[in-house]
C-alpha cells in the first residue's frame, strides 16, 4: 500500500506539474522551470552524496559538460536531441574516468578532488578553440513563439526532474542503493562483505553526472548563449550540496523540498533585498543548518506513505549519520 500510495502521489504531482505553467505568466513559467532544473540535480547529487555519502563538491563540473556538449553539437547544424543525448553520454563517460581514481579518496581529500575536476575542466574549456575559449558559445535560437519556448522548456524540465526522481527511488530499491549504504555506513565493512565500493561509487558518480549533464544541456538551449564562467560555476556546486543537506541527504522527497524552498526564497529575497540577498539566504541557511541539523524531513509529519529514507524510526539517513571525514 504504501509503494501504491507513493506511485500516487507522483501521479498527481505529475498532472499538477502539466495544469499548473497553463495559468501562469511567462515570468513564473521560468521561475517553475529554474526550480525544476534545480530540483533535477539535487535528486541527481544525492545519489552520491546521500546514498554513498561522498561530498561531491564539484558536481555542478558536469552541469558545464553538458551544457557545451550541446552548445558546441547544436553550433554545427546537430538536432538538439541528438546534441542532448550526447550529452548525457559525455557526461558520464567523464564521471567514470574521472571517477577510478578519485573516488578512491574519502572525506576531505575526495571533495577537495572534486573541486580540483571543476577548475580543471574549466580551464580546459578556456583553451580550446571549438568551445569558443573565454567569450563563449551562442546556441541556435528555438524555432517556436516566447509562449511555446516557455512550456517547452518548462516540461522538458518537468520531465528531467521526474526522471530524477524515479531514478533515486529506483536505486535505493535496487542492489545498487543497498550498496551504497552500506559503503556509507562503514566503507570496510562492507568491502568484507564483498562489496565492491569502486564499482558501486564510480556507477553512481556516473548516473549522477548524467542527470546532471542532461540538465546543462537543456540549459543551454534554454538560455540561447553560455560562457566557461557561468556554466563552471563552482557555486552551482556549493547550492546543490546546500539543497540536499537542508532538504534531507539520503531521503527522496528531501532534495526537492531544499530546491524547490531555496530557489524560491532565494527569488523572493532577489525581488525585494536586491544585493543583500545573499546575504539574507546565507542567515536563512545557517539557521536551518543550526536547527534542522538532518534536514527538513527531521520535522516528523503523518502520512500514509513514507517519504524519508525509510529507516524503521522514520529518520531520514544523512552523511551526518556518519561524518565526511569516515564517508
Amino acid at each position: 500500500m504504501k509503494r501504491y500510495a507513493f506511485w500516487g502521489w507522483i501521479i498527481v504531482t505529475g498532472l499538477a506539474v502539466i495544469v499548473i505553467p497553463l495559468g501562469l505568466s511567462q515570468y513564473w513559467v521560468r521561475v517553475a522551470s529554474t526550480v525544476l532544473m534545480w530540483v533535477a540535480m539535487a535528486d541527481a547529487l544525492n545519489i552520491i552524496l546521500g546514498l554513498a555519502g561522498y561530498p561531491a563538491f564539484g558536481n555542478g563540473a558536469f552541469f558545464g559538460v553538458g551544457a557545451y556538449t550541446v552548445a558546441v553539437l547544436m553550433s554545427v547544424a546537430v538536432n538538439f536531441w541528438l546534441a542532448l543525448l550526447l550529452a548525457v553520454v559525455v557526461a558520464g563517460v567523464i564521471a567514470t574516468a574521472i571517477g577510478i581514481p578519485v573516488l578512491r579518496l574519502r572525506g576531505h581529500y575526495f571533495a577537495i578532488a572534486t573541486i580540483g575536476v571543476n577548475f580543471a575542466l574549466l580551464s580546459l574549456v578556456q583553451n580550446l578553440g571549438f568551445t569558443g575559449g573565454g567569450t563563449g558559445l551562442s546556441v541556435p535560437l528555438f524555432p517556436g513563439s516566447a509562449e511555446a519556448f516557455s512550456l517547452f522548456f518548462f516540461y522538458l524540465f518537468a520531465a528531467l526532474a521526474f526522471l530524477s526522481v524515479i531514478t533515486v527511488y529506483v536505486i535505493r530499491k535496487a542492489p545498487l542503493g543497498y550498496a551504497l549504504r552500506a559503503i556509507q555506513a562503514s566503507e570496510e565493512a562492507a568491502s568484507v562483505m564483498g562489496i565492491n565500493g569502486t564499482v558501486y561509487k564510480v556507477a553512481a558518480w556516473t548516473i549522477s553526472a548524467a542527470i546532471t549533464g542532461a540538465a546543462g544541456g537543456i540549459f543551454a538551449y534554454w538560455n540561447g548563449y553560455i560562457d566557461p564562467g557561468s556554466v563552471f560555476n563552482i557555486t552551482t556546486s556549493v547550492e546543490l550540496f546546500v539543497m540536499v543537506l537542508i532538504g534531507g541527504a539520503g531521503t527522496i522527497i528531501g532534495p526537492i523540498l531544499g530546491a524547490v524552498g531555496i530557489e524560491l526564497i532565494s527569488e523572493y529575497l532577489w525581488s525585494t533585498l536586491g544585493e543583500l540577498h545573499l546575504a539574507a539566504l546565507g542567515l536563512i541557511i545557517l539557521l536551518a543548518g543550526v536547527f534542522l541539523p538532518r534536514g527538513l524531513l527531521s520535522i516528523r509529519v503523518r502520512l500514509p506513505f513514507r517519504i524519508g529514507s525509510g529507516h524503521s524510526d522514520d529518520r531520514p539517513s544523512s552523511i551526518d549519520d556518519h561524518t565526511i571525514d569516515g564517508a
